[in-house]
């Protein structure tokens, strides 16, 4: 029997593709809805079905971003085979984002026993998601949103790209939230620190997901689960994409820093009476 049910692929769908790119942790949120389902949330299979799913997420950015990628894409083969060509934008962030994703494959590698194991629990995410709400807040507040995607620099994609390490160690700090955070802490403006997030989230998700094939299918989590949980999160996130870039563009991180606190604080609650286990 499969370790997670079509309908409880469904909901886990749903909750990935809302929150994979929310700055309020898609890993969080999961768990905290896998307990609510009695799955466990340290479970071997359930935490490879949590990293594939993100692949439908992934899948909505490339979809989404198409033209902005496939600009990208065409600019660094471009700079490979003319020399000319290397001193373009496209081509040089291109490069960025390969470098920027190598700090977190290093450190998901060697930490994953601690990542799959005691880094698991509940009360990590309840902690995670309101010490990434003062981040968050300290951000937005500090950041002077004067500078605009096309003044990213090597710098400001290495720092960002590291900060994802954050949400990898610390499921409830968010991805998202410490990308744009940091972001917005190098002055990029909350578009630009967006879109930024986005970009860089591409090769470290989906290399995620697809290290984590094999162990969810292979653990106990059946095909139909995940190719209804990946579809499911695909749907939902493409529509969450383009929400939270219209919502950034007129809107302060304010929102996100009052929930992220009411739901940490309410699961601190529900561990603390024993009414969710860890």
């Amino acid at each position: 029997m499969s370790a997670i049910s079509v309908g409880q692929a469904v909901v886990l769908g749903v909750v990935e593709g809302v929150t994979e790119f929310l700055p309020v942790s898609s890993t969080g949120h999961l768990k905290i809805a896998e307990g609510l389902m009695d799955i466990p949330v340290d479970d071997k299979s359930v935490v490879g079905f949590s990293a594939v799913i993100q692949v439908g997420a992934i899948a909505a950015v490339l979809v989404y971003f198409f033209k902005d990628i496939k600009r990208i894409v065409s600019a660094w083969f471009r700079g490979l085979a003319n020399r000319e060509e290397r001193y373009h934008h496209d081509y040089k962030f291109a490069w960025w984002v390969i470098a920027a994703t190598i700090p977190i494959v290093v450190v998901g590698l060697a930490a994953k026993p601690l990542i799959d194991g005691p880094l698991a629990s509940l009360w990590v995410v309840a902690g995670s998601l309101i010490v990434g709400s003062a981040v968050m807040w300290v951000a937005d507040q500090m950041g002077r949103h004067k500078r605009g995607e096309d003044d990213t620099s090597f710098k400001d994609a290495m720092w960002v790209g590291c900060s994802q390490i954050l949400a990898l160690l610390f499921p409830g700090f968010s991805r998202s939230g410490a990308t744009m955070s940091t972001a917005l802490i190098l002055d990029l403006d909350r578009v630009a620190a967006t879109r930024l997030s986005f970009f860089l989230g591409i090769p470290a998700l989906t290399g995620a997901g697809l290290y984590e094939l094999k162990d969810a299918l292979g653990a106990g989590v059946g095909a139909a689960p995940l190719a209804v949980g990946t579809i499911v999160s695909f749907v939902v996130a493409y529509a969450s994409i383009a929400w939270l870039l219209k919502f950034v563009a007129k809107h302060s991180f304010n929102a996100f820093v009052i929930y992220r606190i009411i739901i940490g604080a309410g699961l601190l609650g529900l561990l603390a009476t024993g009414t969710l286990s860890s």
